[in-house]
């Protein structure tokens, strides 16, 4: 199968901006505020950083890391770190990264609505009204789901959005201490309008149409990670060789390799779903050793609530229009980032053996699976840049932590 080269991602709402992947970045940390050199180490909410030492800048090597950090975008955590020799230089560029990103929040938000733009959620609204002129970005996005059906086999629709919408109600409601679950049989009558034949989409207009008034869109399998990658490749075009995007840890583009002396490689630790996120210094499930890549992970500990003691997460199965329950998370490794967003929930919903199949037949598509009872497995690629490589149950390393 032929590797798509076009931009992809995933849009989530991260109300509680806990993270999935954990960035391990060896001296250059994630601060909470813009612009700031990394030695000051800082760590964004939920992110750990690995104890190592810093390398030192000579005469030879001018440039400097900075980390440039907002929460404009996609209701999450957004880090971007760079070298540059002037820290004024990287600011504005950062900036500029963070305005991208704004905009592609906005024409995918389904939720609210932007004085003088058509996003998404006016798409929506006037479902069963004909065709309406809509941003290119919107397009593409829309287009990259089309083009990537056959590899979901049916486990992520843009169309899902009657279901999807049932489901955020319920979260929402649940954060008032109203916890519930949907009623299956209204979910069965919002599945009867999950149908991608009813997105008609022409390019050379620049027009989207919903031709059943009940379909309802929601890009929440893509969109944070198509931003991602289309600001990535924006900044590469600004001249930038080494860096990182973390988008919510659950996204994260690697640009280049650390221009570090001392350092091959970036390390991403990937989170364990088993571990509390209210015991500092938690031990990261592994750590990946890579560069110029995109790891992505979808689990089912990032949002969610408990109806007695039942947890019931953001990432539905269109089949049992319930939560899916295969796995407590999967992680995917490839290099455009929007097709690791739309790989990591697809394999998310699939029985293990389907999903390693699917990973498998992709070049250079790497994946590791967190299943219920801790135990972990892995691709052989994905094994071949872990630091340890010795794959420990999840729920036993979160035990061993919490002592």
């Amino acid at each position: 199968m032929k590797k798509k080269k076009s931009l992809i991602t995933r849009f989530a709402l991260n109300r509680n901006l806990n993270v999935l992947i954990v960035v391990v970045l060896l001296a250059l940390s994630l601060t909470a505020c813009s612009g700031q050199p990394t030695t000051v180490l800082t760590p964004t909410q939920g992110t750990t950083l690995s104890p190592s030492t810093p390398s030192e800048t000579t005469e030879k090597d001018p440039l400097t890391k900075f980390s440039y950090t907002f929460t404009t975008s996609f209701d999450t955590v957004i880090s971007i770190i760079g070298y540059d020799a002037d820290q004024k230089h990287f600011d504005e560029l950062a900036k500029m990264a963070e305005e991208q990103f704004v905009a592609y929040h906005q024409l995918y938000d389904i939720y609210h609505e932007y004085k003088g733009l058509t996003n998404l959620m006016s798409i929506n609204q006037q479902a069963g009204q004909g065709p309406i002129k809509v941003d290119p970005r919107i397009i593409d996005l829309l287009m990259f789901y089309q083009e990537h059906a056959v590899l979901s086999q049916g486990k992520v629709s843009v169309t899902l959005g009657s279901v999807l919408s049932i489901w955020h109600d319920h979260r929402t409601a649940a954060e008032s201490g109203k916890a519930s679950v949907p009623d299956l049989n209204k979910l069965q009558l919002a599945a009867q309008h999950i149908d991608p034949t009813a997105l008609k989409i022409d390019r050379a207009a620049s027009t989207v149409e919903i031709t059943d008034p009940a379909t309802r869109l929601d890009v929440g399998a893509v969109a944070k990670g198509y931003a991602t990658e289309a600001v990535a490749r924006y900044l590469i075009e600004q001249g930038m060789t080494s860096g990182i995007i973390n988008a919510g840890g659950s996204s994260v583009r690697l640009i280049g390799k650390p221009l570090d002396p001392d350092r091959a490689t970036w390390a991403i630790g990937i989170q364990n779903p088993f571990a509390s996120t209210l015991v500092p210094d938690t031990e990261s499930l592994a750590v990946i050793l890579n560069n110029d890549i995109s790891i992505d992970t979808s689990g089912d500990y990032q949002r969610y609530y408990l109806v007695d003691g039942v947890m019931y997460h953001h990432l539905i199965d269109p089949t049992t229009l319930m939560p899916g329950r295969y796995v407590r998370a999967v992680t995917v490794m490839i290099e455009n980032n929007a097709l690791a967003d739309y790989l990591s929930t697809t394999v998310f919903l699939m029985p293990y053996e389907e999903g390693r199949q699917l990973i498998e037949s992709i070049p250079a598509c790497e994946a590791l699976w967190v299943f219920t009872d801790g135990t972990v497995q892995a691709t052989d690629g994905l094994k071949a840049v872990l630091r340890d490589q010795n794959l420990i149950n999840a729920k036993d390393l979160a035990d061993q932590s919490s002592k």
